[in-house]
């Protein structure tokens, strides 16, 4: 039985994540430099993929080829996830946050040094695995974009 568990195991090398996606190699790598993906890493440093980072991938490239979605628009796009709210953020952690303040890529992308993510693991965490369903991303919006504008009415 598949569990989610299963999902989120990493096996498969970046050569094989690459002819089952039929893309290069060196568009995997530019996804993990533009910080849409954050693949594992074995102990010799090798890139490894689970079922869930293909099906991440699978979404980016829907969104490139077939919504005409750029790297910088999928950046943005993650930058609008509220992971302050998911992760419930205190005021201070806010503040400090680049994520926070800034809206040029998912969280994951910015750099935790003294708040509440500095010691949690990007891949594992609810706002990185939101981004792993193409609807769910919008869905998180529409909510957080509807929450804010009650609590502005209030």
């Amino acid at each position: 039985m598949d569990t989610g568990q299963d999902r989120k195991k990493p096996l498969y090398s970046i050569g094989t994540v690459a002819r089952i996606l039929n893309v290069a190699v060196q568009t995997l790598r530019m996804y993990e430099r533009e910080g849409l993906i954050v693949p594992s890493k074995s102990p010799g440093n090798q890139r490894l993929y689970s079922e869930a980072d293909i099906e991440r991938l699978r979404c980016i490239r829907r969104a490139i080829t077939e919504e005409k979605i750029g790297i910088e628009g999928i950046r943005r796009l993650h930058s609008l996830i509220p992971c302050w709210d998911i992760i419930k953020c205190s005021v201070e952690d806010r503040r400090i946050c680049t994520a926070f303040r800034g809206h040029v890529g998912g969280c994951w992308t910015h750099p935790h040094t003294k708040d509440i993510c500095s010691t949690r693991d990007c891949r594992v965490c609810p706002v990185y695995e939101l981004a792993v369903d193409c609807g769910n991303i919008k869905e998180t919006i529409i909510i957080a974009s509807r929450a804010y504008d009650d609590a502005v009415k209030a």
